[in-house]
């Protein structure tokens, strides 16, 4: 089977990150926003309810490593490892 130039160039468009230990293809040279690694990490179904508290690492990125919390986002760069947990804070 041949790579097309259409399928070459839509491999470039996306980079592999790691969240939670698995494998996520994402969009290229974007940033990625909290939101959207905690819906990868939960598949679009992250933990309810009030004292839900979660927290997102990353290494591996533009500045090696550092954290997102809601509203912040990080440009995404192939390979980044991010780490999501949930917590309960009661």
């Amino acid at each position: 089977m041949n790579d097309t130039q259409e399928d070459r160039q839509d491999a470039q468009k996306t980079v592999t990150i790691i969240v939670n230990g698995q494998p996520k293809q994402v969009s290229k040279n974007e940033d990625i926003s909290f939101k959207d690694v905690v819906n990868l990490a939960y598949d679009n179904n992250p933990p309810p309810g009030p004292d839900v508290v979660i927290t997102v690492t990353y290494k591996e990125g533009e500045h090696k490593k550092g954290s997102l919390v809601e509203g912040q986002s990080v440009k995404v760069k192939d390979g980044m490892i991010f780490n999501v947990s949930a917590t309960n804070k009661s």
